[in-house]
Parts: structure tokens; sequence; C-alpha cells
């Protein structure tokens, strides 16, 4: 796709057609717009490409959706694109001269993180995705940017040092496969992070959310901070800065992006592993879930030097309190009852609750087991969390939404 292809299908007519249906559902659009319009004047499967487009940036990436020339390319590129809120999150961990993206894809990262350097290149091995950069970056008009269609690792190999390089591997293998793991991932970074590190002092590279953390900083050399990157409690990025030479253990930052709120806590990795603290077979008035991303990130212990909380077991990871608080980094419950799995117990407990929500957190039975050993149907307002305490004993635990 060349820019002037581009451009000719930015005409009035298909841009029309692109607008007054934008918010139509495309699959049933793809059946009826073929036999209503004139191919030659509007290209219908390109028109479609960028009504699903638009329609899929409206969210991920909002201040994208108020141009109206933006391009969009086909679904899986836009599918692996961060959203607006990840990468302004990754721009605010950046500064300097120049800076490299190695696999620019769709080009939402480039396009925020290059604001914050005076000379940025984008990397991409796929010729239409460069063509699609190359008209998007004059549109938002991006300044001091060099677009180059090359493979990562034959770039890297001749490229002049930058200040910062970005990388994120792709997880879709050509087969479709998906994969998680850093050398099953293209480029394998174990195979290239030397040559990282001799082209740049500062390494920012993006891995999968699937990726357990400990096994990462056993491969990756340097790593000097680790964020785990959640959006409204979803966890979508890990996100490893290796810096030249650093050999300290890691600051993890554990981060929700939220509409309403934005909380973020560091913490380093030694100090959480040498606290030392008691845990309780007490249940009190609270319940409280971390957030997913304190809970990949694997901060448990230090939570209760933070707030004025106990934990109920090393592997349970929720917490209680007698006082409400507030300002907890995720979510708060309200105790009603609670149970061991004695039988009779059980049935008294079970009394009236005909609908439940069930969480389990370090309890013998999956949710589905248990859903089918207590009869109880999904929905409603009530909370059951299905754990087990410091004595060793499972419980389950009634709660509703406090607050």
């Amino acid at each position: 796709m060349s820019n002037e292809f581009v451009l000719k299908m930015l005409n009035e007519e298909t841009l029309k057609f692109i607008r007054d249906h934008r918010f139509d559902d495309v699959r049933k659009l793809a059946l009826s717009a073929p036999h209503s319009l004139n191919p030659s004047s509007i290209n219908i499967s390109w028109a479609l490409t960028q009504i699903r487009g638009r329609q899929f940036a409206e969210n991920k990436i909002p201040s994208w959706y108020q141009l109206d020339q933006i391009i969009y390319p086909p679904h899986l590129a836009l599918e692996q694109c961060s959203s607006e809120q990840t990468a302004r999150y990754k721009a605010g961990l950046l500064t300097g001269h120049s800076f490299a993206d190695l696999t620019g894809g769709f080009g939402v990262d480039f396009a925020f993180i290059s604001g914050k350097f005076k000379e940025s290149f984008y990397v991409e091995k796929q010729k239409e995705l460069c063509e699609i950069a190359a008209f998007n970056f004059n549109v938002l008009g991006l300044k001091f940017t060099w677009i180059i269609h090359d493979d990562v690792t034959n770039f890297l190999g001749k490229m002049s040092p930058v200040d910062t390089i970005f990388i994120d591997p792709g997880r879709h293998l050509a087969s479709g496969k998906r994969v998680f793991s850093i050398e099953e991932s293209e480029p394998d970074l174990l195979q290239i992070q030397d040559l990282l590190l001799e082209k740049s002092k500062n390494v920012l590279v993006k891995l999968s959310p699937m990726l357990d953390i400990s096994q990462a900083l056993k491969q990756l050399k340097h790593v000097a901070e680790v964020h785990v990157v959640s959006l409204e409690n979803e966890c979508k990025e890990l996100l490893f800065l290796i810096k030249k030479d650093y050999t300290l253990g890691p600051l993890i930052t554990c981060v929700n992006l939220s509409k309403k709120n934005h909380s973020e806590i560091s913490f380093l990795l030694s100090q959480e592993k040498a606290n030392q603290i008691k845990y309780t077979s007490e249940i009190e008035q609270y319940i409280y879930e971390p957030n997913t991303s304190l809970l990949k990130g694997g901060f448990f212990k230090g939570l209760t030097d933070l707030y004025p909380l106990k934990k109920f077991h090393p592997d349970s990871h929720l917490y209680t309190s007698a006082l409400f608080i507030p300002d907890f980094p995720g979510r708060i419950f309200q105790t009603e009852s609670y149970t061991t799995c004695n039988k009779n117990e059980l049935r008294k407990f079970l009394y009236e609750i005909k609908k439940a929500s069930i969480t389990i957190r370090n309890f013998p039975l999956s949710v589905a087991d248990l859903r089918r050993r207590i009869r109880v149907k999904e929905g409603g307002d009530i909370q059951i969390f299905a754990t087990t305490l410091a004595n060793g004993k499972p419980v389950l635990i009634k709660t509703r939404k406090a607050g």
C-alpha cells in the first residue's frame, strides 16, 4: 500500500461512506455494501477495514479516533498494539535525545514515546505497516522521525547507538500459534540482549502479561525496573527497563490505570522477600483483594506495612481488617458470615444464597467444582471468597461490596 494509494482511497465519497457507516455492524455491512455501491469509486474492503479500525480505536486510542484521516491496518496489528493509556504510561518512563522502536507495528507506542526525544526511529519489517505509519505520523504532526522498513536483527546490527531502545517481541507465530515465553517470541531477546545493550544504555522491553516475572528476571540481564501495568484492573503489560551495567535488584512498580483513579506502588523485590509478617485466622469486618497488578507483581507481605491489614495465609493473598480502609488499591468487601467446610455449618451458611460470585484464593477446589458442590448460580451482589486461613483451615466467606 503506497501513500498514493492511501490518498486515492481518501476521496470524499469513500470518507462519506466511512462516516455514514461508522457505527454499523461491519459483518452485516460487508454483506450488503458490495451490492449497493460502485466499486470503482469506493474500495469496499478497504473502507470496511477503516470502519472496523475506527470502532476499535474509539476506546483503545481515543485521541486518534478523533482524527478522520488516521489510516487503520488489518485487525491483527490493531489487536496487538498498545492502548493510548498504556502508551502514555511508557512515554512517562523515558526521555533523551535519540530513540528507536525496533518493532514499530501500528505505531501507537512510537507516536507517544517519540515526543520525549529529539530524534526517533521507527523500524518495522512489514512494508504495509511502514506506509501506514508514514501517513499517520504526518497526520499526527510528528517531527524528526525516521521510518525504516527492515528486520529487527538486521537493523540492530548496523544501527548507530541511541539513548533508548523500545522492543515488543511478536507473540503470534506464522502458524497462528500464540506464545508467551521470551525464547519463543520474535525476535528472541535472549539471543540479542547483549547487542541491544551495545546499541543503547536503556532498553525498554514489553512482554506478555502471562509471563512469569521471576523467570524473566533470571533470563534477562541488568533489569533495573519492572512495571506491571493494568488497565481497569486487567493486567495488560509487563515492562522491563534494562540499564547498561546495572547490577542491583530491580524496583517493581505495580500500576493500575483507570478513568476513575490511578494507583501505583513500588517496592524492591529483595525487601518483599525479606519481610517477616504474622498471618491470621481471624476473619474481621472487611475483606480486601489486591488489584491484579499487585497480585502479578508479588507485593503481598508489604501491603501489611502500608495499610493496617492482616493477611490470612502466605498463599491466600486476601486481607482483613476491623476498620474500613477506603484508599486500599483493590476491591473491598464487607463480611456478612463465614463457614468451614463442615456439612452442617455449610448448610446453614448457604441458606437463602441462590446466586453469588465466587473467587478462589488458595482453596482445594476450583470455582467450577465448588459451584457444583454448593449449588450456587453465578450472579447477584453476594461475593463468596473461598480461601485458607493461617491455621490451614479452608473457609467460605460471604461478603458484599463495601462502600
